[in-house]
């Protein structure tokens, strides 16, 4: 298995796109702006997207993703893709993307007996089997509901945060899995660190707080960084002392997991 970060900033400038990986060639997390990196043969290849919440640069793909694939997997015999989310957040999606107002209803087109999508709802806790893939949905503490994801692989566990604040459930659930690989988000620099609290993202403060629950030496990659602050908010982290390995993460990065 293998995950492809395909945007991964908190914000839009040329050169960044907002956040989206996938998993191996079908399978979404999340559906930022970075999905257009993916060319249209790629893009009918999904067949599955996970949303961690409903906030528009987790989801701003969806609808437009549908739209780009619906004719070309129908012609195939295709399936509906399957938007696999918080029920809050499926509700998100109905009542202001999908609503024919925003987008085009694309649960109801091209027609109501084969859509172009399904949606279809998760809860904290539960693990999905997606092609033989375990994923498993994480809690997040945001603003909205949301969620993290962990994805099985045979040298541990891939974990994507998510959008979050401080996370207690987080580290105690991480506590009883071999982790390989965190991704995690840092969206303010100390500077911040009252918006930081009250949007419920992290800081780097905030952060060391986060990281010193995770007790085995780690591979830590940081997402959520705003456009032109890269630099100060890393340099803030690194002039931390900690056990892991703390990287930013790049798009376009690929990440092996067995």
């Amino acid at each position: 298995m293998q995950i492809r970060v395909l945007g991964c900033s908190g914000s839009i400038a040329a050169g960044d796109r907002t956040t989206a990986f996938r998993l191996d060639d079908d399978v979404l997390i999340d559906a930022g702006s970075g999905v257009g990196e993916l060319t249209l043969d790629e893009l009918v290849r999904i067949d599955h997207v996970l949303l961690s919440h409903s906030h528009l640069d987790h989801v701003l793909a969806v609808g437009l993703l549908a739209d780009t694939v619906a004719r070309r997997r129908a012609a195939a015999g295709r399936p509906p893709v399957q938007v696999h989310a918080l029920e809050p957040t499926l509700q998100a999606l109905r009542a202001h993307v999908l609503n024919g107002v925003i987008w085009p209803d694309f649960t109801r087109l091209p027609t109501a007996e084969q859509p172009a999508l399904q949606l279809a709802a998760i809860e904290h806790g539960q693990q999905l089997l997606l092609g033989g893939r375990r994923i498993e949905v994480l809690p997040a503490v945001h603003t909205v509901p949301a969620c993290g994801f962990a994805v099985e692989g045979a040298a541990g566990w891939w974990v994507y945060s998510g959008d979050t604040g401080p996370n207690p459930a987080l580290w105690a659930r991480l506590a009883q899995l071999r982790v390989a690989v965190l991704v995690i988000e840092t969206a303010f620099g100390d500077d911040e660190i009252e918006l930081a609290r009250i949007s419920r993202h992290l800081c780097p403060t905030l952060l060391r707080a986060e990281l010193a629950q995770l007790a085995p030496p780690t591979d830590v990659f940081i997402t959520h960084l705003k456009p032109g602050e890269q630099h100060a908010v890393m340099s803030e982290i690194a002039a931390q002392p900690s056990r892991h390995r703390i990287r930013a993460l790049a798009a376009g990065q690929v990440m092996q997991i067995g």
